[in-house]
């Protein structure tokens, strides 16, 4: 198979189409959580699977970066929530390296948000009140997964889910004490939208540290 039965060509825009939302509308917030907060509210009404998907990027001890996709759970001024096992691979990495980049792509909105900032837990009574609001399958399911630890095949995964299964009954299936909530508080939040030839939009706001004012710039596609 050739490159060119793999990789989209570029697109060829329309002149005489209709023109992009009008700049000044788009980014009309100063503030970058109501920014957000409303391109996340299209997100929803367009995306058609997981509008709360974004990529996560972590590194590790020596530098190495690692990028996955999760699912945002809670966004405020304090920042940018998601739950996962502490043991995992990302998990670990936020151990020794308190620092992470987001990434939403809204291909319907043909736009990106991208976050970079520090990393800490929520609190306990937090991940609880989030753990006890998920599918009991999914509860028990994060007692019987040992995150990015080697499975050797799907049966030893599903004899783990009914060993759970059964230790809790009917009875109520607690959180895991490994089983955490992260908070990405942002430096630096960069709103992007596509135009055409490349010539793309970028608004960004920048901080020193959380307690900091926004600073508001553009900058060149």
């Amino acid at each position: 198979m050739s490159g060119d039965d793999l990789i989209p060509p570029s697109p060829i825009y329309d002149p005489t189409g209709e023109p992009p939302p009008d700049d000044a509308a788009l980014f009309a917030e100063g503030e970058p959580y109501a920014l957000f907060e409303r391109w996340f509210k299209e997100a929803k009404e367009k995306e058609p699977h997981d509008p709360n998907a974004m990529a996560l990027a972590t590194a590790d001890a020596e530098g190495f970066p690692d990028v996955r996709m999760v699912l945002l759970k809670e966004v405020s001024a304090q920042g940018f929530v998601f739950y996962t096992n502490a043991h995992s691979a990302k998990g670990r990495q936020l151990e020794v390296n308190e620092r992470a980049a987001l990434c939403f792509h809204w291909k319907s909105l043909r736009r990106q948000v991208r976050v970079r900032g520090v990393v800490e837990h929520v609190s306990d009574a937090e991940a609880d009140l989030y753990f006890k609001s998920r599918d009991r399958g999914a509860r028990i399911g994060a007692w019987a997964s040992e995150q990015s630890r080697p499975l050797q095949d799907r049966f030893a995964l599903e004899k783990r889910i009914a060993e759970f299964a059964a230790k809790f009954g009917l009875g109520d299936v607690p959180r895991p004490t490994h089983w955490r909530g992260y908070r990405v508080t942002p430096l630096a939040i960069e709103f992007w939208r596509d135009r055409p030839f490349r010539l793309h939009d970028r608004l960004v706001f920048t901080r020193s540290a959380a307690a900091e004012a926004w600073r508001r710039s553009r900058l060149y596609p």
